[in-house]
């Protein structure tokens, strides 16, 4: 398919006119996908319990549902209306799907406006970080770098599009990422790290939110890229959910010393579920256990950590957020 799609641009035309209309709507036909595609079996995922893969599934159709709707209407209003009819609790994963789909067709087919910027400015605002990573998804499927996107992007948010990025390899490519644990040779210095936080949320469908089969894969990595790949475990355990507590504390127990990479993860869930509202009862649940406190409390600890925020060398902004984050659960763990 990534071929399909290269060829296609070579139809980019000025957004708005006749003839961009029919370019995008025969684009959106040929970049369709199945509700098919969120089958595990079809994936090649483990089965897991009955209760996770039938919960993971349906976040995948639900975001395949999003990326239908994006390519079939643009039109901002008449899109949100279609989003916004998902369940509240599930409403993230259409606009992740949504931003996905939108991403394409900028690069694809570029207009004056971009897609992905009015959503971002308009109803995906409260989605902000799963539209993000959605926009990664796009980079994903066409080889292309977060700088082709940027100008979209919030400068402090634009590397979730990388997180994205990694959970799509993963989803798509598990053998690749998780058997020979492949990354792309484009992405280097901190955009590595991204991915590695998007490959672990992506780990958590992979093995069907299987605390000990997601830490016996993760361990098959080299050390030095765990507490990336931990962060994203916690993110997508908390946001996705898929287990009861006796789940949630053993993944802790599992972590050791990643715990507070796994409550960091924790608190960036709760942060995105705080935006959008309202709150899931398995984020709540994951937050008591990872974080030691309620899904609005973790979600407050993501906001004050952002207070004064500067890079540091090298790294970004981003990674300086998610240091504190970690520092501030080691800190209460060493305290108690």
């Amino acid at each position: 398919m990534h071929e399909a799609y290269r060829s296609t641009l070579q139809l980019a035309s000025p957004g708005g006119s006749v003839i961009g209309r029919i370019v995008d709507r025969a684009i959106g036909w040929l970049l369709r996908l199945s509700p098919d595609e969120a089958d595990f079996s079809r994936r090649g995922f483990a089965a897991g319990s009955a209760v996770a893969r039938e919960r993971l599934e349906g976040i995948g159709r639900t975001f395949i549902s999003g990326y239908n709707h994006a390519l079939a209407t643009q039109d901002p209003a008449r899109l949100a209306s279609a989003l916004d009819t998902t369940e509240p609790t599930e409403r993230g994963f259409a606009y992740e799907g949504a931003a996905m789909a939108l991403t394409l067709l900028d690069l694809l087919v570029p207009r004056r406006r971009a897609r992905l910027a009015e959503l971002l400015e308009g109803a995906g605002r409260s989605h902000t970080y799963l539209v993000h990573v959605g926009a990664g998804w796009a980079l994903a499927r066409l080889g292309r770098g977060e700088q082709d996107v940027s100008r979209a992007l919030d400068p402090l948010l634009r590397w979730l599009a990388l997180d994205g990025y990694g959970f799509h390899e993963g989803y798509f490519h598990p053998r690749r990422s998780f058997g020979e644990h492949v990354r792309p040779r484009r992405l280097t210095g901190y955009a590595l790290r991204a991915f590695d936080q998007g490959l672990g949320r992506s780990l958590w469908f992979v093995e069907s939110a299987d605390p000990t089969r997601v830490s016996a894969t993760l361990r098959m990595f080299d050390e030095a890229r765990h507490a990336d790949l931990w962060s994203g475990v916690g993110l997508a355990a908390t946001y996705a959910g898929g287990i009861e507590d006796e789940g949630f504390l053993l993944l802790r127990e599992l972590a050791g010393a990643y715990t507070p990479h796994l409550a960091q993860g924790a608190a960036f869930a709760a942060k995105a579920r705080d935006l959008a509202g309202p709150p899931a009862a398995h984020t709540e649940r994951a937050c008591r256990v990872f974080c030691d406190s309620s899904a609005r409390a973790a979600a407050g600890i993501a906001d004050a950590e952002l207070a004064g925020l500067k890079g540091d060398g090298d790294q970004p902004e981003f990674e300086a957020w998610r240091r504190r984050i970690r520092h501030r659960y080691s800190s209460e763990a060493s305290s108690k």
